[in-house]
């Protein structure tokens, strides 16, 4: 009897991959196996060592050449998403292991999500909404969003959408990046600033930027010290693009008025991180992307992408 070909989802933390997607279309000859929670070194190896294919939920997953080298059954990743900076690409191809991205990604449930924090953030929603359960009434004041400024660090196509719902509140708009142009920015309804004049003037910083050695620890200690002590910091990007540490320090010292966070440095953030303890913050467990279209449509073109791989493989 042949082998059958076994399928591992990983990191479906809410538990529904198995329901965003018709996996039978796969055939009778697959076994497909859903993990919960994170797989790391050791446990990975383990856990997965007996699985042909993997399925990845875009950045959740660390797949480095270590890992690969004790997953001997392993001939296929699918990557939701639109690039795969997680897996070792050069260490998969010596392997022969294929990898497929599922493109685009969810920019727009990332935009309302960044927006959502925005809101938040501006009329202390948290802080009220816990206040009220424990009895209390009307212990803050927010700020209006009406007139002041947003200042978009990155303009692509989540900037771009984040700048259309900073116009719909009457902002004033500004914009960074290091290619960005003054016309670029003027067709995103935005006006192209210099990165300092950006943190020095803007209300609401928000970070659009993807992850790179040039974007990586970008915002340190010198950024914080530029912003204004009532702005408030949104990342909806990635977590390094911080400097952590120097965000904890901006927020214990009053350098800034806070920060609404949906990406960190280590995911999922640890039990103990001072983060959870930082004042005057809002954090949200990256769920950017994270609503039933998006995974709908992740799903489905993954398990499009190991039909494609089996119909040119033969498997």
């Amino acid at each position: 009897m042949a082998t059958r070909l076994r399928v591992a989802v990983c990191d479906d933390y809410q538990r529904v991959a198995l329901e965003m997607a018709d996996w039978s279309r796969l055939g009778d000859d697959v076994e497909i196996v859903a993990f919960d929670l994170p797989l790391a070194g050791d446990e990975a190896a383990a856990a997965l060592a007996d699985f042909d294919v993997l399925c990845l939920m875009r950045e959740r997953m660390a797949i480095p050449r270590a890992l690969l080298a004790r997953l001997p059954r392993l001939k296929f990743i699918a990557v939701t998403g639109s690039h795969a900076g997680v897996i070792d690409a050069a260490a998969a191809a010596e392997r022969g292991v294929g990898v497929a991205l599922t493109d685009p990604a969810a920019s727009a449930s990332a935009a309302e999500h960044t927006w959502a924090l925005v809101l938040a953030l501006a009329r202390n929603i948290v802080v009220e909404d816990r206040n009220m359960r424990e009895g209390r009434w009307q212990t803050t004041l927010g700020f209006r969003l009406q007139g002041r400024t947003l200042g978009l660090l990155g303009l692509g196509n989540l900037g771009a959408k984040v700048t259309s719902y900073g116009r719909a509140f009457d902002m004033n708009i500004i914009a960074w990046s290091a290619n960005l142009t003054a016309e670029r920015a003027a067709a995103a309804g935005a006006r192209l600033v210099s990165k300092e004049d950006l943190l020095r003037t803007a209300d609401v910083v928000s970070v659009q930027l993807k992850l790179s050695d040039r974007t990586r620890g970008l915002i340190g200690a010198r950024e914080f010290a530029l912003m204004k002590p009532t702005a408030v910091l949104v990342n909806t990007s990635r977590g390094p693009i911080i400097d952590e540490a120097a965000m904890i320090e901006a927020l214990r010292a009053g350098r800034i008025a806070g920060a609404a966070l949906d990406v960190y440095d280590r995911e999922p953030l640890p039990a103990d991180h001072p983060l959870r303890a930082a004042p005057n913050t809002v954090l949200t467990p990256h769920i950017g992307f994270v609503t039933e279209q998006s995974y709908r449509d992740f799903y489905g073109r993954i398990v499009g992408r190991i039909l494609e791989w089996r119909a040119a493989t033969g498997r």
